[in-house]
């Protein structure tokens, strides 16, 4: 079963917000990065499309 995260709709600190850039640039998957900031993928990847970044898949 997937992981549970304990944390529901925290707003988005300005040094996670850095970190996902950093992550994102760096070209990490979506569900490493998730796992990094210790978000849901959704919540990365909705927050990634409001920034602009782009996500890397899997291939």
């Amino acid at each position: 079963m997937a992981e549970k995260f304990e944390r529901h709709r925290q707003p988005w600190t300005s040094a996670e917000i850095q970190k996902l850039h950093a992550l994102a640039k760096k070209g990490m998957p979506l569900k490493a990065m998730a796992k990094a900031l210790t978000r849901s993928e959704e919540s990365v990847k909705d927050r990634a499309k409001a920034d602009g970044l782009p996500i890397k898949k899997l291939r």
